[in-house]
């Protein structure tokens, strides 16, 4: 068996991972790259030319540094299967499509208005190439393993988001490989706790959180005294939010606020974003694999305004009494948070809240680091506006949690590749798996390395 990592290795996005058994090549995620230009410009490189003849791919979950790379490699001549979760596949339709469209109304806005360092912007993919990879996604059940010629696969519900699961691959007489995709948290506010593993040759895990625990502050409490701290300023409250999973986590923490009266009920609380709202939608329709009552699942959107027009978002970003607007995207990297940003960063009333981990290299990252003005539309707009950072919110576990799913194995794995983080995270969890785990062989990949197993 090998297995090559042509993404999400030396860096926390575009997760790619080629395993080749001798008789099957299947593609576990297919994402995009994020955060630093010379990460994003690899989601421009010529294909390799082992993606055009794969026998299948496999997603993990549907956020689009998982995800969001379908469209090309179903461009460039892919004509398989893409396995996922139901809910995956109900998320990845939401997710791929806005992301075409945005990638579609970037590339004109920078035609228009002569910004564009190119002669002529192009979209890396089109809405017409996201639909074709869409009618690729084949939905499978979760617990259900699946014969992909001599090899079987199998997914397993890990929180994080809904629908997501680590990847079980089973070659006949070969190596067993688990992908854990992104692994959540015991305690999150949406999602049950991860199930275990099970046992592996080979375990391919994520490090976003490999160096850092999480804070064990009430987010609840804190992004309530945030709020009313702002409000009594006479100020607004913008929450950039990833429109899958983080938002739908925001709305359960500002209801429960509201109806505590921790935060002012008259306040009033906006959800800009067509994405949100449609996966919002999709959380109340698969509300059983939620941990939430019923009825608070119903109540997400109760006395939300949904701002689905592009029109209305404008007017939105013009008003000026105190509100609280949850708006795509969480790393502020594009999307209409961005006319948000615009308003409120100069305005010392305002307050931004960061609710999750920040990609080095994005917009988001920049202003959580104190950046005194940012580039958004191609102009610099100054920050005086309050910006912080609530970590409590991340969906993904972190180093400690990790430690514990992997420990659920009753074997130590014969390799273990620690990927999908930072240099310093995968390599702090790397060593936590040698020292604590005592297991062999224990890897850092490099982008575009392969090895043999």
């Amino acid at each position: 068996m090998r297995i090559t990592f042509l993404g999400a290795a030396d860096t926390v996005t575009g997760s790619r991972h080629l395993v080749e058994t001798g008789s099957e090549r299947i593609l576990l995620d297919a994402g995009l790259f994020q955060g630093f230009k010379v990460h994003r410009e690899r989601n421009w490189a010529a294909p390799d030319e082992r993606l055009r003849h794969l026998d299948a791919a496999v997603l993990s979950h549907a956020h689009l540094d998982h995800s969001g790379w379908l469209p090309l490699l179903v461009r460039q001549g892919f004509r398989g299967p893409i396995y996922a979760s139901e809910a995956t596949r109900d998320l990845a339709e939401v997710l791929l499509l806005d992301s075409a469209a945005l990638q579609e109304e970037d590339a004109r806005r920078a035609n228009r208005q002569g910004y564009s360092r190119h002669e002529k912007a192009l979209p890396l993919y089109t809405v017409a190439d996201a639909k074709r990879a869409i009618a690729r996604i084949v939905p499978i059940a979760a617990g259900r393993a699946l014969a992909i010629g001599s090899t079987r696969i199998e997914l397993t519900p890990v929180g994080h988001l809904l629908g997501a699961c680590s990847v079980r691959l089973a070659a006949r007489g070969d190596a067993t490989v688990v992908f854990s995709g992104d692994v959540g948290r015991s305690g999150d506010l949406l999602m049950p706790p991860p199930k275990p593993p099970g046992d592996a040759d080979v375990m391919l895990v994520e490090s976003t959180y490999g160096n850092r625990t999480h804070p064990s502050e009430d987010v609840e409490e804190r992004l309530g005294a945030l709020i009313r701290e702002a409000v009594g300023r006479g100020g607004s409250v913008l929450l950039p939010s990833f429109a899958v999973g983080r938002a739908q986590a925001l709305l359960l923490v500002l209801q429960r606020l509201r109806a505590k009266g921790l935060v002012p009920r008259k306040l009033p609380l906006f959800l800009d974003s067509p994405m949100a709202i449609e996966a919002t939608q999709l959380y109340q329709r698969h509300r059983r694999l939620l941990r939430i009552k019923p009825a608070e699942v119903a109540s997400l959107t109760d006395d939300v305004h949904l701002v689905a027009r592009a029109a209305d978002s404008m007017r939105l970003a013009r008003r000026h009494y105190p509100a609280v607007i949850i708006s795509a995207s969480g790393m502020a990297t594009g999307g209409r948070v961005l006319h948000h940003l615009k308003v409120m960063a100069p305005d010392p009333r305002h307050l931004i809240v960061f609710p999750g981990f920040q990609v080095g290299g994005t917009r988001g990252a920049h202003l959580v680091a104190g950046a005194p003005s940012v580039k958004i539309h191609g102009e610099y707009v100054t920050v005086r506006a309050q910006v912080t950072h609530v970590e409590g919110f991340s969906g993904h576990a972190d180093a400690d949690e990790l430690i514990g799913w992997l420990g659920h194995q009753r074997r130590a794995p014969r390799h273990t590749f620690v990927v999908h983080g930072e240099p310093d995270a995968s390599d702090a969890l790397r060593l936590r798996i040698q020292d604590e785990l005592g297991w062999p062989s224990v890897h850092v990949p490099q982008h575009g390395q392969s090895f043999t197993v």
